[in-house]
């Protein structure tokens, strides 16, 4: 199972240098899961540097994965994280999230970089 935090989803997106990485994983959306603030994180970042119309596209690729929505679980088990591991707030609930379904979680955010169950590339 995997989760590409928003991050890996932006690179792909706009084929940075690590999007073939990601694209394999996207690729497999029968194993693939989406916490529902990367489509807030990704919908925000592609309307604010282009249009309304490509960030619905573009969340509509997104939307052939397995939604995770944030519940009562991952809020709390997010909360634990942060304070454990000092992640900013939307990190730590995608990382909860990865975790309640057992996924590998992709990223090219450094704060996730030191974490075992965390795929870390670094930005080209």
């Amino acid at each position: 199972m995997n989760v590409l935090d928003s991050s890996a989803w932006l690179a792909f997106f706009a084929d940075e240098k690590n999007a073939e990485i990601f694209r394999l994983i996207v690729l497999d959306t029968k194993k693939l899961f989406v916490p529902t603030i990367c489509i807030y994180e990704v919908f925000k970042v592609i309307l604010r540097e282009s249009d309304e119309s490509s960030a619905l596209f573009f969340i509509s690729v997104m939307q052939k994965a397995r939604i995770i929505n944030i519940d009562f679980e991952i809020s709390l088990n997010a909360a634990k994280l942060n304070s454990s591991l000092k992640l900013p707030m939307a990190d730590s609930m995608i990382l909860a999230s990865a975790n309640k379904v057992n996924a590998t979680l992709w990223t090219q955010d450094s704060d996730f970089k030191e974490i075992e169950s965390v795929r870390y590339y670094p930005k080209k």
